[in-house]
């Protein structure tokens, strides 16, 4: 084990990672985290569930939360919605947006283009729709999806079959648009920040660049202070990025800031757990935090939810037929979980039907437990 890594069992690696996903362990006291703070703290949160990702965000922040608190991060612009990575809606800040889509736009944008071939979207459709788009979001405060296709229809743009999601996916990976502010249940679009550089360059602002390789050093910082223990593999795929060019910025963000990640063993496996750069964790060693060694309890969080989705291997929280309760079809849909102790045990249901139970949990879980879950669902507050 190389000098200074820390060996932590499994058990005592999932009390971590709940601390650093800013999901509270017994003893740690209520965050005083903003919607704003989680998400800068996070870089992005998957997002294509829109109702989801907004409980996600209340869960982590302090007490007395809402969701019409998140709501209102969006509405003044802290927080917004793109397709940073992975071909995949995420929550994030415009800085964020803009460092994301840098390093991911490109990519994404080229592995889509047989999709966009097969609907029909040659690039100069393209061109012609995101010039439409740029000086119509210059003249308005934003578009719902709706108002924004009648206005490519308007224009004479085709928009037949998938052609309007796939014309949006594309502009935003253009850094043309994302979803801002709400209108009533929904999000509009809005213009994106045309520059990544500081807190300041957000929606309809400007900052100096964020040069590549500082932009995804920062960002495997803020991954590992926020989702470690974790692998190098995990953030790669976590960003939809090929490993080599990720296990190198590691390297280098290692090499440059020495007490920016720590190694960690579980099982012998080496992983890595960031310290934050700044707010009131700044410098703290997490995988040296005491109570690593009171469990857990139960917890339940929205689907989608990164404490499930934010890795590439998830054996550490589940095994295959507790994945299996929370994703049952090949849909790629991921309902809500039941965590118990940082693993997970099962789902559950906001609003279950008439007749249907409001949870479902491994075999085998004991009878406290299933007490225990039945009282969380009952008291969770974010409707």
């Amino acid at each position: 084990m190389p000098s200074g890594t820390t060996d932590l069992a499994p058990d005592s690696a999932r009390r971590l990672r709940l601390r650093t996903q800013g999901l509270a362990l017994p003893g740690d006291g209520p965050s005083p985290a903003t919607p704003g703070d989680v998400v800068r703290r996070m870089v992005a949160l998957q997002g294509q569930d829109l109702p989801a990702v907004l409980r996600a965000i209340a869960v982590r922040s302090r007490p007395g939360t809402t969701i019409d608190d998140v709501r209102a991060a969006f509405d003044s612009g802290e927080l917004v919605r793109g397709w940073t990575q992975r071909g995949t809606l995420f929550a994030t800040t415009p800085r964020d947006l803009a460092a994301l889509v840098s390093l991911t736009g490109e990519r994404v944008t080229h592995l889509g283009r047989r999709v966009r071939e097969a609907e029909g979207l040659d690039d100069a459709l393209v061109d012609r729709a995101e010039e439409i788009t740029r000086e119509a979001l210059a003249a308005s405060d934003g578009f719902t999806r709706a108002e924004m296709i009648d206005l490519w229809q308007q224009a004479g743009v085709p928009i037949e079959g998938q052609r309007g999601y796939h014309l949006i996916v594309t502009l935003a990976l253009r850094g043309v648009l994302h979803w801002g502010p709400f209108a009533g249940v929904q999000q509009r679009m809005v213009a994106s920040p045309g520059t990544g550089g500081s807190e300041g360059a957000g929606v309809g602002g400007r900052g100096p660049a964020e040069e590549p390789g500082a932009a995804l050093r920062r960002i495997a910082r803020s991954y590992f202070a926020s989702r470690g223990p974790a692998t190098v593999d995990d953030l790669a795929w976590w960003l939809g990025l090929p490993k080599t060019p990720v296990r190198a910025a590691v390297a280098a963000l290692r090499e440059t800031e020495p007490d920016a990640v720590a190694e960690v063993t579980v099982d012998g496996r080496p992983m890595l757990v960031g310290r934050a750069a700044d707010g009131p964790d700044a410098g703290v060693a997490p995988e040296r935090a005491p109570d690593l060694s009171v469990p857990g309890g139960v917890l339940l969080v929205p689907g989608f939810d990164e404490i499930v989705l934010g890795y590439q291997d998830r054996d550490l929280v589940a095994d295959a037929e507790a994945m299996r309760t929370v994703v049952p079809f090949t849909n790629g849909i991921f309902r809500p979980a039941v965590l118990l102790d940082g693993r997970l045990v099962g789902t559950w249901r906001r609003a279950p039907k008439a007749g249907e139970a409001p949870y479902e949990l491994v075999p085998g879980v004991a009878t406290p437990v299933r007490t225990a879950v039945e009282q969380a669902v009952a008291a969770w507050p974010l409707g």
